[in-house]
């Protein structure tokens, strides 16, 4: 009888733990990961799923990753589980790159796609032309798109400086 209580309380304690461990905000606001992603062109800046200007940085044309630690919480990385795909308007090869933690990093020719955690709810791409420094290696964003996204979007081509 007592080893049956036992049992029985184990179970109990498993069968909760099972039932709270679900409470997953999927990484946060702050991560992007979805199991795919679609980028797309929106009055001439690339897009997520989410209507979030994408941006790469100068110093990741080659497509290695460099922006790692505390770079990610302002240059948040669009990532995917699955395969990303190209929406409308995208001209240019969508694809991965294994970030250093292991996530799948969305690409687009090769560069690293990443939101700016200071851009509004409005869609405007306010990162272009921001140069900053993270761990001593320096920056500068751009948000992608056709060329004139920066006047168009309402992220002025100055851009800022910031170090974190």
């Amino acid at each position: 009888m007592k080893v049956t209580l036992t049992l029985l309380a184990v179970l109990s304690v498993l069968a909760l733990a099972a039932c709270g461990g679900s409470n997953d905000n999927g990484g946060g606001a702050s991560n992007a990961a979805a199991s795919t992603a679609t980028v797309s062109m929106d009055n001439g800046t690339l897009v997520d799923s989410d209507g979030a200007p994408l941006y790469t940085s100068e110093q990741e044309k080659s497509g290695k990753v460099v922006c790692t630690d505390g770079c990610t919480s302002i240059w948040v990385p669009l990532t995917a589980s699955g395969t990303p795909t190209a929406g409308d308007g995208v001209s240019g090869k969508i694809g991965t790159v294994k970030r250093p933690d292991g996530a799948k990093q969305v690409t687009l020719d090769g560069r690293p796609l990443y939101r700016f955690a200071e851009d509004g709810m409005d869609g405007k791409a306010t990162g272009d032309g921001v140069k900053d420094n993270f761990g001593g290696q320096q920056f500068t964003w751009h948000v992608e798109g056709s060329g004139e996204t920066a006047s168009d979007s309402g992220g002025g081509s100055s851009g800022g400086s910031y170090s974190y």
